[in-house]
């Protein structure tokens, strides 16, 4: 695909065909994080890869206690009063865990956090390495889309990264940003409709 073809086509699925995602395209998806801007140039990236669900059921069962809460939002009254995020939100909330294991295959990106800690920021800057595996994964999703799949994350919540981080064994000083999934998207796979943003509207030139 052509670059801004790539662009157009990145969506987020939560719903996977039974199609296994081969170690070969894995592989390319996760080297397009390596090409990201890193901000000490040293690109230090750690991947924990989960395949098979009865697997990766083990590693997300932190998330199982906060389904409930996750559900009630769809529920709530939205402030925006939008239809179109309305009905984005109705569909993902309820297939959190579900979309996880659907595809098989579960990526857990990790950074490593050497300066303050990742929740206790002094400064912006502080942030750096956050935002620099935040880039990778933006590769990561294109690349994806540019090999036919589809993805979608689970941000962690509450306790749910110190739990995962134990399971998985993960050493001291890194943090994962996401609990990823990709995989081949299934036939009838919901798509929320996309909002068409006017550029012309969102610029500002020289100030506000």
């Amino acid at each position: 695909m052509e670059f801004y073809e790539v662009l157009e086509k990145r969506r987020t699925y939560r719903d996977f065909s039974n199609r296994e995602v081969s170690d070969e395209i894995l592989k390319k998806v996760i080297g397009a994080a390596f090409k990201a801007p890193t901000n000490d140039h040293l690109r230090q990236l750690e991947f924990v890869i989960v395949r098979g669900r009865e697997n990766i059921e083990k590693v997300i069962a932190p998330l199982a206690k906060n389904m409930a809460a996750f559900k009630k939002l769809v529920a709530e009254v939205d402030e925006s009063d939008d239809k179109d995020k309305m009905a984005m939100f109705a569909d993902a909330l309820p297939k959190q865990q579900r979309m996880l294991m659907q595809s098989g295959l579960l990526i857990l990106p990790f950074f490593h956090q050497l300066t303050w800690p990742l929740l206790k920021p002094v400064e912006q800057s502080s942030l750096n390495y956050f935002a620099s595996a935040w880039c990778a994964l933006e590769n990561m999703l294109l690349a994806a889309t540019a090999e036919g799949l589809g993805t979608v994350f689970h941000i962690p919540v509450r306790d749910e990264a110190e739990k995962i981080k134990k399971i998985v064994n993960a050493p001291e000083g890194y943090e994962f940003i996401c609990l990823l999934t990709m995989g081949y998207p299934a036939e009838n796979a919901f798509l929320p409709k996309q909002k068409i943003i006017n550029i012309e509207d969102r610029l500002h030139i020289n100030n506000w």
